[in-house]
Order: structure tokens, then sequence, then C-alpha cells
């Protein structure tokens, strides 16, 4: 099985979509602004670190989705442990620590 160079592009980007649809869907729920601002804004950082790794700059872009995975993952999870609830901060900590397993180590290898 050959894999495209373009994977990891894809990836980031499905990260950012879920991100960002998921800032959406709470703020559809509960009109809650900070909902919407934070996925969107994530979810843009996800897909610009795909657009930087499909586009010939593949160290930033892994390290740039790391940060973001970091700092979520951080946010979310002290979220998730505070009210005890697993959605959505419990979900969205879940699927930060998983990109930030994916991206590091493609961050150092670059």
């Amino acid at each position: 099985m050959q894999v495209s160079p373009h994977d990891p592009a894809v990836i980031n980007t499905a990260v950012g979509a879920l991100v960002a649809i998921g800032g959406i869907a709470g703020f559809a729920k509960s009109r809650s602004a900070p909902s919407l601002i934070a996925g969107v804004s994530f979810g843009a950082i996800y897909a610009y670190s795909g657009y930087l790794i499909a586009h010939g700059n593949p160290v930033l872009g892994h390290q740039i989705a790391a940060g973001a995975s970091l700092l979520l993952a951080g946010t979310m999870g002290t979220r998730a442990l505070r009210t005890g609830k697993f959605m959505p901060a419990g979900l969205v900590a879940g699927i930060a620590v998983a990109a930030l397993a994916y991206n590091l180590p493609r961050a150092q290898l670059w």
C-alpha cells in the first residue's frame, strides 16, 4: 500500500473540520459564543497546518498542529475532569490527544 504525501494534510484538515463543527454545534445548542469562537479558531489552525503540510512545509505544519493539540487537550481535558462529563469536553480532549500523538512524532522526524 502506497501512502500519498498529502495524507497527513487530510488528517489534520479532518480534525479541524470536526473541531469546527463541534464549536458550531455547541453554539447552536446553547448559544455559547466561546464554543463557536474556540471551535472555529482551532478548526482553522488545524486546517492551516494541513495546508502547510500539503504545500511543502510539513515541519511547521506538524508543529502547529501539535501545539494546537496540546492546548486543546489541556483546556478541554481540564474541563472534562472538572465537570465529570464526557460530552463534549472529554470527546474533544480525546480527539486532541489523538491529534497530538499523530503530529508530535512527525514534527520531530521531519
